[in-house]
This record gives structure tokens, C-alpha cells and sequence, in this order.
């Protein structure tokens, strides 16, 4: 028996129409319809309508438009076999962590290859010392250079593949045309929103110029000529439990420190800090419907903003505790605010628009609870306690003449 039903958001496990009107929003919820079925297969058969979009367009508008026709779409949303090919290091390894969790829930067939040695010291830090979570869920894990993928998976075809690793062509390759020769259907690639040239008219959107000589820029176009089905992911910062690389740490340990909270510039610049498990629900999409994200690029990001003294404040607020915001000149005080501080010094943020009218997307950090929850986990892990130096605080505060508590 089938219901019709109307909702703003697509569901994933559901029959699906969608379209969209020149005058619609382009960051509203498109209304949409769902016609369910009712399935004893926890993966149903969907069938949806979306519109079309160019992955590099031809035009110069900064806005995203959708085509003027529809392509429609039928598939039965089968248990994939799928390949995620983690990085070892930086913030993005927690991106693959929870990719491989969701996809397994979601009852499909998943391997994680993460760069290097099982024993080495890298895998005793987060996310990697989680990996029993993906083993006990039926996932497999193995380790290896992604230069010999063919060796390490010897004779296994996938239907997708996500090379969560490279960052640039000589990385990716290897990879890449070892999964176009050996059958595999999807590609996908996590890709970076730093990519994107300076714009006087943010947020930056699908379609915006990018760096010509960026080496994420030079994978994109590859996996564009070689394979049929493929999609880039542009993730900016993100939080999330299992991250090893610290965003809302940083305030944290000033603030139960109480220490001042140094902010380069006037702290009003806007930025885009999205919980992972957004990533890896907009990855999951992909693979659950990819005719729909083939020749795409999406930004993998929340789809709101936040100012970076309003960041300050919202980790205070978790922690339930006061923030004494001081901002200042980088180069007035002479120290480089790339180290000095987790954010670029600048408005940097993107909007997720492709994901929103293409594959149903919607967003679910939450930053003020997201927060408490990250704050938690900061306490119970000890790192409240941690003995910690502040050198280049030190000399930020000093030059301002900012007294320290001792």
C-alpha cells in the first residue's frame, strides 16, 4: 500500500518527487512529495525526479540555478559494496570513521583502508583507536600504502569508492585508476572548500572560481574524464567526537583555564564548522542515489554561519563558564595567525546548496548542543587538566598589555 505524503526534506528510504522554481529560495527546503512503500528490506526501492546541475558551469553567475529540464531517476537502493580509502593524519581521518559507521547501519557492505602500519603510533589516537566500533558492525579495516591497493584488495570489485586520502593527483591516481579498471562504479573524493578563490560575495557556492594550481583542483578534473559516475566533497572545519585535529579544543582550553581568548582582526569574520556526522550523512546520499550526485561537486558543510567571536562564546557557554574575547593585529603583534590561531583570518564559509536541491540534504549541526556534547567529552578525557603552554598567546597578550591569572 502506498501513502502520499508532503515533506521539506528527502528521505532516503522513501519514493521521492522534487522540483524547484526560479522563484524558490535557493536556501529554503524545497517542498517536496514522498510516496512510500512499505518494504520488509530496511533498503527500499526509490524513485525521484531532481534537477539537473553542472559541476562546472559555463556562465558566470555566483548563484546556484538548476537547469531547465529534469532528469528522472529509478534504482533500487541495493546493499553497496564500498571502499573508503582514510587518511592517517590531519582532521579529515574522523570524516571516513563515521562514513563507514553510518554506511554499515544503513546495511552496506564496508572496508576502510587507512594509510600506514595497524601498529604503528598514529593508530593509538582517536579515530583510529575506535576502529573496533566499524569491526563489530560487520565492517573490515586494513592498513597499507594506496599505491598498491590492487595488491593489498587483490581481484575485489566495489561499487563505490571514496579516496578520503589524497590531496592531490600524484596521491590519487594510483587509486583512482585502479578503481576505473577494476569495475568500480562510483567515485567519490573529499575534496576542500579552501580551494575557493577569495571572494568579495560570500558565502562561497558550487560553481565559484577556484585555485587553478590547487592540487585538489587537478583530482576533481581527473576523476571527471575517466569515470562516469563520480562526485567531489569540499568540507571546511568540523567538530565531532573522534576528531584528531583541534577546532572547539582550542577555545576550551583557554576558557576552563581562564585565560583571554585571543581572536585576530575584529572577530566578526564568518566561518563554517559543521559536525561530521553531516559529512557523512551527505556522503551516504551520494552512494544511496548516485545517479543523482553523478558530475557533482558539493560543499560538504552546515548551512549556517558563525562569526569566530561568536564561536568563543558559544564554547564558553558550554562549558558553562565566562570568555574574555580580546582581538588583535597579527602583524602588529608579529606573530603569523595561521599558528596562532585554528581559523583563517577571514570570512570563510560555505553554503551546502548543491546537496540541499540535488540529493534532498539537510543539516543537522546544531552548534550550542553539538558544543555541550564536545564539552563533555573534553572533561572526560582529562585534557581540563592538562598541563598546557601558551607561548604565542603569551606574546599576543603581552604586546596588548593583557594581564594573564597566574
Amino acid at each position: 500500500m502506498a501513502t502520499l505524503v508532503s515533506s521539506s526534506s528527502l528521505l532516503h528510504s522513501s519514493s521521492s518527487f522534487s522540483s524547484s522554481s526560479s522563484s524558490t529560495s535557493l536556501i529554503s527546503p524545497v517542498s517536496r512529495f514522498s510516496l512510500k512503500f512499505s518494504s520488509s528490506s530496511s533498503l527500499s526501492s526509490s524513485l525521484s525526479i531532481s534537477p539537473s546541475f553542472l559541476a562546472y558551469p559555463t556562465t558566470n553567475s555566483r548563484r546556484f540555478s538548476t537547469s531547465q529540464y529534469f532528469t528522472v531517476q529509478a534504482s533500487a537502493a541495493e546493499k553497496k559494496k564500498v571502499l573508503i580509502v582514510n587518511t592517517n593524519s590531519g582532521g579529515h581521518a574522523v570524516i571516513g570513521f563515521y562514513f563507514a559507521k553510518e554506511l554499515l547501519g544503513s546495511g552496506h557492505d564496508v572496508t576502510i583502508l587507512t594509510v600506514g602500519e595497524e601498529s604503528s603510533d598514529k593508530m593509538k589516537k582517536t579515530p583510529f583507536n575506535r576502529f573496533s566500533e566499524i569491526t563489530s558492525a560487520g565492517g573490515r579495516t586494513v592498513w597499507g600504502d594506496p599505491a598498491d591497493v590492487g595488491k593489498i584488495l587483490e581481484g575485489e570489485v566495489f561499487d563505490a569508492v571514496l579516496d578520503n586520502n589524497g590531496k592531490d593527483l600524484d596521491a590519487v591516481r594510483p587509486v583512482a585508476d585502479w578503481a576505473q579498471s577494476s569495475g568500480a562504479k562510483q567515485f567519490l573524493f573529499i575534496s576542500s572548500a579552501g580551494i575557493y578563490k577569495s571572494t568579495d560575495e560570500p558565502p562561497h557556492v558550487e560553481g565559484d572560481a577556484v585555485k587553478a594550481d590547487a592540487g585538489h583542483v587537478g583530482v576533481e578534473k581527473y576523476i571527471s574524464e575517466i569515470f562516469d559516475s563520480w562526485a567531489s566533497f569540499r568540507p571546511q572545519y568540523m567538530i565531532g567526537s573522534g576528531n584528531n585535529k583541534d577546532c572547539e579544543e582550542w577555545f576550551f582550553d583557554r576558557i576552563v583555564r581562564g585565560r583571554p581568548v585571543p581572536i585576530p582582526g575584529s572577530g566578526m569574520q564568518l566561518t563554517n564548522i559543521a559536525h561530521v556526522r553531516d559529512l557523512s550523512s551527505m556522503l551516504t546520499a551520494a552512494v544511496q542515489n548516485p545517479a543523482a550526485a553523478s558530475g557533482h561537486i558539493f560543499n560538504c558543510v552546515s548551512d549556517r554561519a558563525v562569526t569566530l567571536d561568536g564561536m568563543a562564546k558559544l564554547c564558553a557557554k558550554a562549558a558553562g563558564l565566562s570568555v574574555e574575547i580580546v582581538h588583535y593585529d597579527p602583524k602588529a603583534v608579529g606573530v603569523d595567525a595561521k599558528k596562532a590561531f585554528p581559523f583563517r583570518n577571514m570570512h570563510f564559509y560555505s553554503e551546502p546548496r548543491a546537496a540541499k536541491e540535488i540529493l534532498g540534504w539537510s543539516a543537522t549541526t546544531n552548534l550550542p548542543e553539538d558544543l555541550k556534547e564536545r564539552f563533555d567529552e573534553y572533561v572526560k578525557i582529562g585534557r581540563d587538566k592538562k598541563e598546557m603552554k601558551f607561548e604565542l598567546d603569551d606574546k599576543i597578550l603581552e604586546a596588548l598589555k593583557v594581564p594573564v591569572a597566574a
